[in-house]
């Protein structure tokens, strides 16, 4: 699972917030601080789900707040302050877009649901992600923009992998109004796009076209 990479000074001082996934576990998070670092882990699994790392303007200049950027240089500051701190993880942040043109290829109802439906959407060439919707005007063969997982919506909210009655979810199809849009389209559902965007095609280059 990919590692996102947060900082904002004026609610958080000066912190860099990492995390990997959501924690579904019913114990409490095992919480070790060394150093500059705090790492919090899966009791269950011992495993490193996110990683505080304090005074991070000493030894990494951000201009980012929010969801932040990271060069592969920058990574490697930040692997090495939490190596010499003690902690055996390795931070590595997927920068590819994470909402992007999706193609619903397949639609199906979920067993048990009025209104949930599994679909198989395309975002790339070599990329199909089951998404469960509940959007009542989701078809098939529709172009829309999906949030794969590791996005973060406008709200906050980051999209991971999970399940909807007990059916796998790799990512949320979205409507203007989640993606802080509606000056584009203002419609009940999710967003419906012109056809002839390819999967994959960024959100940003699609808001660019709409917008000339």
């Amino acid at each position: 699972m990919m590692w996102i990479a947060f900082y904002n000074p004026k609610a958080a001082g000066d912190v860099l917030l990492l995390t990997r996934e959501a924690t579904r576990s019913e114990h409490l998070p095992v919480v070790e601080s060394k150093e500059n670092v705090t790492c919090i882990k899966n009791e269950e699994t011992n495993k490193i789900n996110s990683v505080n790392i304090f005074n991070i303007s000493s030894s990494l200049p951000l201009h980012e707040t929010g969801v932040v950027t990271l060069s592969n240089e920058d990574q490697k500051t930040i692997n090495d302050i939490i190596q010499q701190a003690g902690f055996d993880v390795e931070v590595s942040l997927d920068e590819t877009p994470k909402f992007v043109v999706g193609y619903v290829e397949e639609i199906e109802p979920v067993e048990g649901s009025d209104h949930l439906n599994k679909t198989q959407t395309r975002v790339g060439a070599d990329e199909v992600l089951q998404i469960v919707c509940g959007a009542s005007n989701i078809d098939q063969g529709q172009s829309v923009i999906v949030a794969k997982p590791g996005a973060v919506m406008p709200n906050g909210m980051i999209i991971w992998p999970g399940e909807l009655r007990g059916v796998e979810s790799h990512g949320m199809v979205c409507s203007t109004r989640e993606l802080n849009l509606t000056h584009i389209e203002n419609e009940d559902g999710i967003w419906v796009l012109p056809d002839g965007y390819e999967p994959g095609t960024s959100l940003e280059d699609v808001v660019s076209d709409l917008s000339k």
